[in-house]
């Protein structure tokens, strides 16, 4: 790519981009953003303008990483091929992979997406404990299989819930005391678990991302025990997506998990794991995957490819050896005290929550009523973008403002983003 290259207008684009994928696709920001290049937390348009990424999990170690483009290279270069043919560096991924998780986990199976090891969790479970009973939060999102999508409350009404699905509303603590979330999550559970057993529905699992990123991000610790607990009693099992919370985000732990003190039965990951690259799968305690290997023969074409695995195996090397995850603790409490400072100069703020380098800035009308604001979120958003910022929403009101840049962001980083934030709320 050179600087003469010749990009196509936006509105060119979007005209195509219609005609050519369709009506169900959506784009961010009142003006869609078009990004050629990227480096590190940088983007650059189509005019070389530079833009901080605030908003990307995907890029985990930094866009276009060098030590991960070059496994990537080097592997492709040499051979790929599928999981059916013997390869050192798909089990010298496994290998690493595991050693992340505690000692109970100890089967890795490797898919290319999120949706996909939401979909092998969810066929695993059933497998071994003979239910199909799941309980969901309810602004939840785990994928877009029909399994997975019909167990995904915020894809909206045009996506109806499975007859066996349930929810409960996710443990927040910004309207209630953590108290009172790990009660009403707990009676939540139990009352859906009641139901599933009045119609005829054995339970197979709680499933909740850990971090509880569709639903408002909800970072508090120690308000999901009652609930994990109460699916156990009934039999079911614990399913922690770690699409959004795993791979060192949440700062101190690997997986977000880890910060709740609970060993899940199953594991799901992917969107990070390969830096831009397809890589995901599900880990589970053996127990559970020996009822499913016994009964089912598993085989993804692409999932665990050697590719795959030399990409993969070089984020975890990347995260380790630039201690990423010690970089997320330290900037994200940075950024979250910079931005709790200007909640107490701007009323618009009502609650800034996170971990790591995983926050929510929660937009309110009023702060006294603590009245979900998604017009003024909408604003900010956009605002953001003309500035040169890239960030998200998220919850049900879409009124919270999802800030999860790549890992190596830094103090400096945060601060460019705080500055233009107060300018943006001071307008």
């Amino acid at each position: 790519m050179t600087a003469e290259t010749a990009f196509a207008s936006t509105g060119d684009l979007l005209a195509r981009r219609r005609r050519l994928l369709g009506p169900a696709y959506r784009v961010f920001y009142d003006e869609p953003f078009h990004p050629v290049r990227g480096e590190g937390v940088w983007l650059y348009d189509a005019d070389g303008r530079a833009f901080l990424d605030v908003y990307n999990n995907v890029p985990s170690v930094g866009h276009c990483h060098p030590r991960v483009v070059a496994a990537l290279a080097e592997q492709a270069s040499r051979l790929n091929t599928h999981t059916r043919y013997l390869h050192e560096t798909v089990l010298d991924y496994a290998e690493a992979l595991l050693a992340t998780f505690p000692e109970e986990i100890g089967h890795v199976m490797l898919t290319c997406t999120g949706s996909e090891a939401n979909d092998l969790a969810v066929r695993a479970a059933r497998a071994f404990t003979g239910g199909t009973g799941f309980i969901v939060t309810d602004f939840a999102y785990h994928g877009v299989t029909v399994a997975v999508a019909e167990m995904s409350p915020s894809l909206g009404a045009g996506v109806t819930l499975g007859a066996h699905v349930r929810t409960v509303a996710a443990p927040e603590t910004f309207r209630q005391t953590p108290a009172e979330a790990a009660a009403r999550f707990e009676a939540e559970v139990r009352a859906a678990i009641a139901d599933m057993h009045r119609n005829g529905v054995k339970p197979a699992a709680l499933l909740f991302d850990t971090i509880f990123s569709s639903d408002g991000i909800l970072p508090a610790t120690g308000v999901v025990d009652g609930g994990v607990a109460a699916m156990r009693e009934a039999g079911g099992l614990y399913i922690a997506d770690e699409v959004q919370a795993g791979l060192a985000r949440t700062g101190s732990a690997m997986w977000g998990f880890q910060r709740h003190g609970i060993v899940p039965d199953i594991v799901t990951f992917g969107k990070p794991m390969g830096d831009g690259h397809p890589v995901a799968g599900m880990a589970a305690r053996p127990a559970v995957l020996k009822e499913f290997g016994e009964k089912t023969r598993y085989f993804n074409t692409f999932g665990g490819n050697p590719v795959s695995a030399a990409v993969g195996l070089a984020v975890l090397n990347v995260v380790k050896d630039e201690g990423l995850m010690a970089n997320a603790e330290r900037v994200g409490a940075h950024m979250r005290d910079g931005l709790r400072a200007l909640g107490q100069r701007h009323p618009a703020i009502g609650d800034v929550r996170g971990a790591g380098l995983y926050v929510g800035i929660e937009m309110v009308e009023d702060d006294d009523a603590r009245s979900p604001s998604p017009s003024r979120t909408t604003r900010l958003v956009n605002e953001l973008r003309q500035r040169g910022i890239l960030v998200g929403t998220s919850g049900r009101h879409a009124n919270v403002v999802k800030v999860r840049p790549p890992l190596p962001f830094s103090t400096e980083n945060a601060d460019y983003f705080l500055e233009r934030l107060e300018a943006c709320l001071s307008a």
